[in-house]
């Protein structure tokens, strides 16, 4: 089994806001999938699908994203998941809007989502597929920006990254995480 991660925060709120963007990427993989509808457990909510014979199980933290690790852990344990099968999709602020940047390991770069993840699965070993959205202008703090919608090109520029990101990982799960990197590891493209 293989866990395919997006972190964000629940509620209407907080839907398709520049920290939403892991929560926006699984919902793309589920509706492409034909999933059956979201369920709620172990502190998320999740549906699955089959790839190349193996279940996918996809997930949305519902623990509000600081705290995405109780419910990763507590899935990835209860599986029995390897942390190398597990899959995080995230907002990056370091990254310009757009832009991906997947990879198999780091530290949590400042990100209290995937801080959180490295804390309960108790390692830095997992894959990690990040979507820039740029730091915020002006006198904007971190905290607006993020819980914010982006708008006009960069709302265009992020939402083609979050499909790029949905043919990705398709793409890990069946060709491997290096093939994915070496054709999806770009800058943002119109």
């Amino acid at each position: 089994m293989k866990l395919i991660v997006g972190l964000g925060n629940p509620g209407t709120e907080y839907e398709h806001t520049r920290h939403n963007i892991g929560f926006d990427v699984v919902d793309i993989l589920a509706f492409r999938q034909g999933t059956a509808p979201w369920k709620n457990a172990m502190k998320s909510q999740v549906t699955s699908f089959t790839s190349s014979g193996e279940k996918i199980l996809l997930v949305k933290p519902v623990t509000y994203m600081n705290a995405s690790g109780e419910a990763v852990g507590e899935i990835a344990h209860y599986y029995k998941v390897a942390s190398e099968d597990i899959f995080v999709v995230c907002d990056d602020l370091d990254l310009p809007p757009g832009n991906v940047r997947i990879r198999l390991q780091g530290a949590a770069g400042g990100h209290n989502g995937i801080r959180s993840l490295i804390s309960h699965l108790g390692t830095e070993h997992f894959n990690r597929f990040r979507i820039g959205i740029g730091h915020p202008s002006g006198h904007r703090s971190v905290v607006d920006h993020v819980l914010s919608r982006p708008e006009g090109e960069e709302a265009l520029l992020i939402k083609n990254a979050e499909n790029r990101v949905a043919d990705a990982l398709e793409s890990a799960l069946e060709n491997g995480m290096d093939k994915a990197m070496n054709q999806f590891n770009s800058r943002r493209t119109r």
